[in-house]
């Protein structure tokens, strides 16, 4: 398997690369070699095993959102795989949505979200600010009573129905999280739910103003990686959020599945005087 790479020195000294991206090439190429010359993937094709090294480096944030990827011509130089096999890694990662392509300019790493904690906004509004298109898969939508913990977590009454909604939410036409929300149905009826239900919240007259929020890390099960177009086992955020109205009475609960690949969760934190 060593065989097939180059030594660096094998570069075009003529016309170098700027220093970011001989860098970032220099991390890549190091991390690509290392793991040609291991057995623990060997049965992988090779341009999977390029595809598992830069995903690697994404996931570990050795290469950020935003940074540009070694051109095809360099990793081909550089490591001695074929075009056919760095293309095939490429387009690997293409499909997942962890890198992009710009026509002309390169290929970079897919930018991360950065979702601060401080600030109470639905998907539809966040993507909005972002400049996104955002949309929705409907997975279902229902009213019935609720179970003891709905009860418990927005102080309703046993016999008092609430609006189940799970949906699969996009930016871009790309899944970016799974959301199970639960509200009082005089809050939301489900003929009046379109695509935000904070909108719907807001018309009603019961829009939250405040919320709490729990976040555990998790790996993503069979169906949540289904859905998220992701492999099982990559890593997922689990959300819990609890919104309420200005007078302090519970109004939404909601549990999501945030990719880990493509969030970053944000605090801003000052020290107790």
């Amino acid at each position: 398997m060593a065989s097939k790479t180059r030594s660096l020195s094998g570069k075009n000294k003529t016309s170098p690369p700027s220093r970011h991206t001989a860098q970032v090439g220099e991390v890549l190429i190091d991390e690509i070699m290392a793991r040609l010359q291991r057995t623990s993937r060997t049965a992988d094709p090779l341009y999977r095993q390029l595809a598992f090294t830069i995903r690697e480096l994404i996931e570990s944030g050795s290469l950020r959102g935003g940074e540009a990827l070694p051109s095809e011509r360099d990793m081909v130089k550089a490591t001695g795989l074929s075009r056919i096999t760095v293309r095939k890694a490429i387009e690997e990662l293409l499909g997942d949505g962890l890198i992009s392509k710009q026509h002309g300019v390169g290929t970079f790493v897919s930018p991360q979200i950065d979702q601060p904690l401080s600030i109470l906004l639905g998907f539809t509004a966040d993507m909005q600010r972002r400049g996104a298109t955002s949309s929705s898969v409907l997975l279902s939508k229902a009213v019935g009573l609720p179970d003891s913990s709905e009860v418990l977590k927005l102080g309703i009454s046993p016999g008092e129905q609430v609006l189940r909604l799970s949906r699969v939410r996009l930016s871009e036409g790309e899944p970016l999280a799974i959301e199970n929300a639960t509200v009082p149905l005089f809050a939301a009826g489900p003929d009046a739910l379109g695509e935000s239900l904070y909108d719907a919240l807001e018309e009603s007259g019961h829009k939250p103003v405040r919320a709490l929020q729990r976040l555990n890390a998790a790996v993503a099960n069979d169906e949540e990686a289904a859905l998220l177009k992701i492999s099982p086992g990559d890593p997922v955020l689990h959300i819990e959020r609890r919104s309420f109205l200005a007078n302090g009475r519970p109004i939404e609960v909601t549990t999501s599945a945030y990719r880990g690949d493509r969030y970053d969760f944000i605090a801003e934190l000052s020290i107790d005087q």
